[in-house]
């Protein structure tokens, strides 16, 4: 029996990473997930040595902003491999002559790399070899900059300065957890993380390490700049959560000792694999029955429900492991007007994404969302192309759809802000499979503090739950059999006087020796038709089953009812 199946028999409970170096639960269990937790990860390896960090949502903290905030810039260097080691070097002065003497701080260190070419993700999976918490994330507009003027493309990171995790719901108390680490003094000190789509439903043991929230600030971080790059570290202190400015710095050292400074670009295709079986949850026959059952709700005379999203979660288990990373460079090709992500808490599968919605953007106080709905393939050629388009333009279903979604965010943005734009309110956007139909709204907050009732008002979206959200919440936690998790949930970064969030769609999880969780929805409303619901589904997750040879002799197709 592994070490973490003893520790789990043996402790009643578990606060936020305690000392023991090889166990990171977040938060108590309960004696039936002490089980299911012990039998899924007993034979898994375990982050023997990780450094730690602190919750900084752990009970006891201040609420008030911590007492430092700082970023200082070092001298430009060529290379990544000299980028670590000027940082190694300055945070070893910083420690013998200490310079912060607040009681709780966040201090990031940064340092240009100017001659060396490097990706992100690259990056990223050179640390394939550390079991640390580690993130990804490029937007889907370069609209973020650093100091000089470069814009930000994507940003990698591995350990966290300080992670924010609980089983309850994402709470305002929360958000201001976050927001005491961050200041527009500092704009690239970011929270990275998801929410749950359904905080109420009860965890499975797949996602039980992200708890209902996880962000982390990244203790070493990758950023890839348009011209060039930048290699970071950033600590995190506070001494109401009982995590000085020495245990911080400690554990930086502890996680750049292991930092690869040997960046190798890894071949972004995935290699030949045999299935030994898919899973689809619901099944085929069982999937008509409950669109059926939503169809009959709809048309009912006493129902307020006018739409719901039903999801399908396919397990696919290959031959060999599937490498996240791989197969996020995979869909590079998919990210075109999209989002990518990656996030991972220690010892965890890892949540991996390509999104086209956008959830909010926001800047000081102007904050842009989006609609998005309604999906066709695209042609295979210009006319074919062209002709699918008109369809949707002028499909009554889908229009239903859509309307449904644009004017719910309308809604919800005009209780925060003081005038709401839509424009364009009704057109297509292509991706290079799929197109669908698309509004950007706009609008300008009354107050920073207005973000966090942005964030909770507009999640769940209407596009990903269903119109009236709670009736539609209700119907699909009678319906569905398997927890969402975070698929559908925000997913994106808090930062000082900038966030961003996108719906985590088009996503899976994706864990070592279990293959991979791929999850897709689809909106019910009048007119439609459970055959070509199906259809949609199998088109959403082609983008990582197409990475699959799902034909060889091996595969089993299984439904599970």
């Amino acid at each position: 029996m592994g070490t973490l199946t003893i520790l789990l028999k043996h402790s009643s409970t578990y606060k936020s990473l305690t000392k023991c170096t090889n166990i990171f639960l977040l938060f108590p269990l309960s004696k039936k997930q002490h089980s299911i937790y012990s039998l899924h990860f007993h034979q898994r390896p375990l982050c023997h040595g990780c450094s730690l960090s602190m919750n900084g949502c752990r009970k006891g903290h201040s609420r008030e902003p911590v007492g430092t905030i700082k970023t200082q810039t070092l001298e430009p260097v060529a290379t990544t491999s000299m980028a670590l080691y000027s940082l190694k070097m300055a945070i070893s002065k910083m420690k013998s002559e200490p310079q912060f003497r607040s009681s709780s701080g966040i201090v990031r260190l940064q340092v240009s790399i100017e001659e060396e070419e490097v990706e992100a993700i690259d990056w990223l999976h050179s640390q394939n070899h550390l079991l640390l918490p580690r993130c990804f994330f490029s937007g889907r507009e370069h609209n973020s900059f650093d100091s000089n003027g470069r814009s930000l493309v994507s940003v990698a990171g591995v350990g966290s300065a300080v992670f924010f995790c609980q089983p309850h719901p994402f709470s305002y108390w929360d958000w201001v957890s976050i927001r005491r680490f961050l200041s527009e003094s500092c704009p690239l000190i970011r929270a990275y993380g998801a929410i749950r789509f359904d905080a109420k439903a009860k965890l499975s043991v797949e996602w039980l390490p992200f708890g209902s929230f996880y962000f982390m600030i990244p203790q070493v971080e990758f950023n890839e700049l348009e011209g060039g790059s930048m290699l970071t570290t950033t600590m995190a202190w506070d001494n109401t959560i009982s995590w000085s400015w020495e245990d911080a710095i400690n554990a930086l050292q502890d996680t750049l000792s292991k930092v690869s400074a040997s960046i190798v670009r890894f071949p972004k295709q995935a290699p030949p694999t045999l299935i030994l079986s898919s899973h689809d949850i619901p099944s085929k026959i069982d999937w008509d029955i409950a669109v059926n059952r939503a169809l009959e709700m709809i048309k009912t005379n006493n129902s307020l429900l006018t739409k719901v999203v039903l999801a399908r979660s396919t397990r696919v288990v290959p031959t060999t492991n599937i490498d996240p990373l791989t197969w996020l460079a995979c869909s590079t090709v998919e990210s075109e007007n999209a989002y990518q992500f990656l996030l991972q808490p220690p010892n965890a599968p890892a949540f991996i994404g390509n999104t086209p919605e956008q959830l909010f953007h926001r800047k000081w106080l102007h904050i842009t969302s989006e609609a998005l709905a309604g999906t066709r393939a695209r042609g295979v050629s210009m006319a074919l192309d062209r002709q699918i388009e008109l369809d949707l333009l002028t499909s009554p279903k889908d229009d239903i759809e859509f309307t449904i979604v644009r004017d719910t965010i309308r809604r919800k943005l005009e209780g925060v802000c003081e005038k709401v734009v839509i424009k364009p309110k009704k057109m297509i956007r292509k991706f290079p499979r799929i197109q669908h139909l698309f509004a950007q709204l706009a609008g300008r907050l009354r107050s920073e503090e207005d973000e966090f009732e942005i964030l909770s008002s507009l999640h769940p979206s209407p596009a990903v739950c269903g119109f009236p959200t709670e009736e539609a919440q209700l119907l699909i936690a009678k319906t569905e059999v398997f927890d969402r998790g975070m698929y559908g949930g925000p997913v994106g970064w808090f930062g000082g006087g900038e966030s961003e969030f996108a719906v985590g769609i088009r996503s899976a999880l994706v864990e070592k020796d279990h293959g991979a969780l791929i999850y897709a929805g689809t909106g019910i409303v009048e007119g439609s038709n459970p055959y070509l619901e199906w259809d949609e589904l199998e088109l959403k997750t082609s983008q990582f089953t197409k990475l699959l040879k799902l034909d060889l002799p091996l595969r089993q197709k299984v439904d599970c009812k």
